[in-house]
């Protein structure tokens, strides 16, 4: 048996068509709940964040799925029979066995129990289950990603 608990919400002004059209270009809050307010002390000295969360309006369904399509490069032009198939765990798709999400954000400033942040990919109201902060040993100067990966974020890879 594995316990959760939730920490806080994820708290954003747009609606859920946007976040999708934008990935990570969302700003919005972190707001922690009171009793655990006091476990972000020091958190402020940290630039980014990972924002550990569970994606509550997946459908059920979704968790028995073992391969999708990276849907996000529909956006870049590709018709759904050009996509790939991958395996879920090639991917950051929401259909998972488990629903978690990992989101990199950018930390604007603390103010008590919020976190206001840059770079939200999360629904308003998606369940934070944890919080952890970025250090510079979590990079790599030596990576490879498949050509999709390169056509979804361009030039940057």
């Amino acid at each position: 048996m594995i316990e959760l608990r939730v920490v806080g919400y994820v708290r954003v002004d747009m609606d859920d068509d946007f976040v999708k059209a934008n990935p990570g270009a969302v700003s919005g809050r972190v707001e922690i709940l009171p009793e655990y307010v006091e476990a972000l002390d020091g958190v402020e000295g940290f630039s980014h964040l990972f924002i550990i969360s569970v994606f509550h309006k997946a459908p059920p369904e979704y968790r028995d799925l073992r391969r999708v399509r990276p849907r996000r490069l529909l956006r870049k032009g590709l018709r759904e029979e050009e996509l790939p198939i991958l395996g879920v765990f090639a991917t950051d798709s929401p259909v998972r066995p488990n629903p978690v999400g990992l989101t990199l954000v950018r930390l604007v400033k603390r103010d008590g129990g919020v976190l206001f942040v840059e770079g939200l990919d999360l629904f308003n109201g998606t369940p934070v289950i944890d919080i952890k902060p970025f250090r510079p040993d979590y990079t790599t100067e030596s990576f490879r990603v498949p050509d999709w990966v390169r056509l979804d974020v361009g030039a940057r890879v």
